[in-house]
């Protein structure tokens, strides 16, 4: 299969390597020096992943990950950047980026990360059929296709992993995932050193679906192994 990429990347090295390494991938990929440029392509025609850099001339990366959230459909996103700093990563996330790879990256991971991406996304086609388009957990209601969370009717705002991390639970109701198997099956990788992405995802889903992050109603922990979804057909762990 032949996906089209957007790399909206200002420095002209990165973007032929990136672009490169997409070849290899049989993509076809439209470059962008700036934000401005970026923007207008990603609104010509679809693409299947944006890959985007944070320090951007015009407009920076940030604000165009917001604008391009703000658009209908979902297109995901990697962020491709010289900043590492929690703070930025989580800026990045809050504003919708899929995933996020700072500068001097490996190409090994890179592909690894883009590979991880393209998978997730199939495997979310796959599964929003007719047949589950809603699943509902008490107060909690998932809408699988528009990618969509209600909480007592109130919409809840949740970044793309965010989303697909809920939504893997509430698929599996009382099955429960150590942090590795969390990486494989959400994040599709599972390279060691990065169980902390799972434990920061948690603790700020349940701060946006919980009424009680310290008590959680919905993710449970299960000491020593990991996380699982509530089971309605069981009384609920203590956290």
């Amino acid at each position: 299969m032949t996906r089209k990429v957007l790399v909206i990347e200002d420095d002209p090295d990165i973007a032929r390597l990136v672009k490169l390494q997409l070849g290899e991938l049989s993509c076809t990929v439209t470059l962008a020096p700036d934000g401005p440029s970026g923007f207008a392509a990603f609104e010509a025609k679809p693409f299947d992943l944006v890959i985007l850099d944070l320090m951007l001339p015009g407009i920076d990366g940030l604000e165009l990950c917001r604008r391009i959230r703000a658009r209908p459909g979902y297109t995901p996103i990697l962020m491709l950047t010289a900043k590492s700093g929690e703070l930025d990563r989580v800026l990045g996330l809050e504003m919708g980026a899929d995933d996020y790879i700072t500068k001097p990256f490996s190409v090994l991971e890179f592909v690894a990360r883009v590979k991880a991406i393209f998978r997730r996304v199939d495997s979310l086609a796959r599964h929003a059929d007719a047949s589950e388009q809603t699943i509902a957990s008490g107060a909690l209601a998932i809408d699988v296709v528009r990618r969509e969370v209600t909480l007592d009717g109130r919409p809840v705002e949740l970044t793309a992993t965010e989303f697909d991390l809920l939504l893997h639970f509430a698929r599996h109701p009382g099955r429960v995932f150590s942090r590795t198997q969390l990486l494989d099956q959400v994040w599709g990788y599972s390279h060691s050193g990065y169980e902390h992405t799972v434990n920061s995802h948690i603790n700020r889903l349940r701060a946006k679906i919980e009424a009680n992050p310290n008590q959680p109603e919905y993710i449970q922990t299960v000491w020593g192994v990991g996380y699982k979804f509530r089971d309605t057909t069981r009384k609920p762990d203590t956290p």
